[in-house]
């Protein structure tokens, strides 16, 4: 099991399904339009049932960088942080993908939560590089973690080998606090 503590804290990486975890707390990379949509999207909107999309209607829209809390519904989280997370090519991914980390720890933090999961964000369809996204989770999880949060643990979750290996290298490897 790769792991590190990070200011009495703890950074787990494991390996499943992100929205089948018993966790307080997960993160899902979501769309401006705010729908749930098909893969991890359609399996929040059967098991959570039609209150996350309903808060997720009222709420209407969330710019890229933005992040916004929900219940979990049915599901056996409590909450989903609803990331708007960059897509490949466009300008300034990396920023992007920081600001929406950043929103996300912002929004878990507000909320009191202290266990929340995080999936590489925007790594599938929209091909975010992994090693780019596994780097900018640790950095800004690391940064988090050694600031005043009410956070405890903190997971990536892996969906396969493809994305666990360089979450895995970042978590053995240590983490850079220059990046900004």
């Amino acid at each position: 099991m790769e792991e590190r503590k990070i200011g009495g804290r703890v950074v787990r990486l494991i390996r499943g399904d992100i929205t089948d975890l018993e966790v307080e707390a997960f993160v899902f990379d979501i769309t401006a339009d705010l729908k749930l949509g098909s893969g991890y999207g359609g399996a929040i909107a059967q098991r959570g049932g039609p209150a996350v999309q309903k808060e997720l209607d009222a709420a209407g829209h969330l710019p890229v960088g933005e992040a916004l809390v929900t219940t979990a519904g049915n599901m056996k989280a409590r909450f989903i942080v609803h990331v708007n997370g960059p897509k490949f090519h466009e300008p300034d991914t990396e920023g992007k993908l920081r600001r929406a980390v950043r929103s996300a720890l912002a929004r878990a933090k507000e909320k009191g939560i202290k266990e929340i999961a995080f999936p590489p964000i925007g790594t599938g369809l929209y091909q975010v590089p992994l090693d780019l996204c596994a780097r900018v989770l640790m950095e800004e999880i690391s940064r988090h973690l050694a600031s005043d949060t009410t956070l405890e643990r903190v997971l990536l979750v892996a969906l396969d080998s493809r994305e666990w290996a360089p979450l895995a290298a970042q978590i053995s490897k240590g983490v850079s606090h220059a990046a900004a």
